[in-house]
């Protein structure tokens, strides 16, 4: 419980200093003690409303209406796909998708920290990227690994990141939170526990400004990176060994 409430806070300081990442650091956490499930669900409140607000403050400064319906309504469209997936597939191999989302992000943030992409070749890669960071979001709860990347490697500014991306995680949520409670993942008892979790990391989002502002941005990934590193290497000794 310790480390699963520690893991929320984590991920609403990074949230509050950049905008964006909190399941990456709680999923992988919370699928460690509790099962992908168990994860996913947990998040659902906060990716919902956090997003909702962001998405609001921001909404002056997202990406031309073409390019964010693309990315928006595939991501829409991939996380219930993923859901279904969530719903079937073993627990281990769910474990090992998380496991494998945050090594596939910690290799390409590692690999190419500058790679950036033209716009035009952002609107056409704009439904393809969207449906992938929308399956992975709704099979293993992350998308950043596809999501965060693609829009990074565009070099848009904070504002406009951070407007788009919102939009995005909304219309995710639209399609995943009915999926799960269609499929019966989405109980009662987890939705209490995911407006518990929603609460920890907004009162941590505070904390993630204020280091925001004193903490170098690259010190602050690389410490991440480290954490996210040994949590996916944990995973998948606990998935294999079981």
């Amino acid at each position: 419980m310790i480390w699963a409430v520690l893991s929320l806070a984590l991920g609403g300081i990074l949230k509050g200093a950049t905008g964006a990442g909190a399941p990456v650091v709680a999923i992988p956490v919370l699928a460690l003690f509790y099962g992908v499930e168990f994860a996913v669900t947990t998040l659902m409140v906060s990716n919902l409303v956090s997003n909702i607000v962001q998405g609001w403050a921001y909404r002056a400064d997202v990406l031309p209406a073409r390019f964010t319906a693309r990315f928006a309504l595939a991501g829409l469209l991939g996380a219930a796909l993923g859901t279904w997936a969530l719903a079937r597939l073993p627990a281990e191999a769910l474990e090992l998708a998380v496991a494998g989302m945050v090594v596939l992000y910690i290799a390409f943030r590692v690999a190419r920290p500058g790679w950036r992409l033209g716009m035009g070749w952002g609107e056409r890669l704009a439904a393809p990227a969207g449906l992938m960071g929308g399956v992975m979001q709704g099979a293993a709860g992350i998308s950043a690994p596809i999501s965060l990347t693609f829009l990074n490697a565009l070099g848009l500014e904070r504002r406009v990141f951070v407007g788009t991306i919102s939009v995005f995680f909304v219309a995710m949520s639209l399609s995943q939170i009915p999926a799960l409670v269609g499929l019966g993942i989405m109980t009662w008892e987890r939705f209490w526990i995911s407006c518990g979790a929603f609460v920890v990391i907004l009162g941590f989002m505070p904390v993630g400004n204020w280091l925001g502002k004193r903490v170098s941005k690259d010190t602050f990934d690389r410490l991440t990176l480290v954490l996210l590193a040994a949590i996916a290497a944990k995973i998948i000794h606990g998935a294999l060994a079981g």
